[in-house]
């Protein structure tokens, strides 16, 4: 498969991977910078995104190896796994495309996924948990609920 060719709807799940499996782009190995297994179930839609892009990769039947691979080439997929340069050029690329702002990285969709996950009734607890964070104040600055005060808020104030 060419990776081009549907370069722009891989991108919904490869953001999503992000989120859940701490800026790994080999979601199948699951590890993180410490080198622990972090596995966390996966959200329908997501599993629904991933089913479809390992079909189109033709992938399949290759258990070990990298779900998110480099582009080698002729823009086919290669055999080794994005590096996080790659992830970071496509997150870019993607950006710009979205008109989004040049500020926007992985950690954007973490935070995003983060505040959305509370701004719907998530705890903080399972957030990091799901983030793999070690602290919940690291998972607290990626929060970005905070950033919204409500007139609400500010009438809980008596005088």
């Amino acid at each position: 498969m060419v990776f081009s060719e549907r370069y722009g709807e891989w991108t919904v799940a490869f953001a999503l991977a992000i989120f859940s499996r701490n800026s790994n782009p080999n979601p199948r190995g699951c590890t993180r910078k410490s080198g622990k297994r972090h596995e966390v179930p996966c959200h329908p839609e997501l599993e629904d995104y991933l089913a479809a892009w390992i079909k189109a990769a033709g992938i399949a039947r290759d258990k070990t190896g990298p779900l998110f691979r480099s582009v080698g080439k002729g823009e086919r997929l290669g055999e080794k796994a994005m590096s996080r340069f790659d992830v970071f050029h496509m997150i870019k690329r993607r950006a710009k495309v979205a008109g989004l702002p040049y500020s926007t990285c992985c950690h954007t969709f973490r935070a995003t996924g983060i505040t959305t996950y509370l701004e719907n009734g998530g705890t903080l607890e399972h957030a990091q948990t799901i983030a793999n964070h070690e602290s919940p104040r690291t998972t607290k600055l990626y929060d970005r609920t905070r950033e919204e005060l409500s007139q609400n808020e500010i009438e809980k104030i008596k005088i």
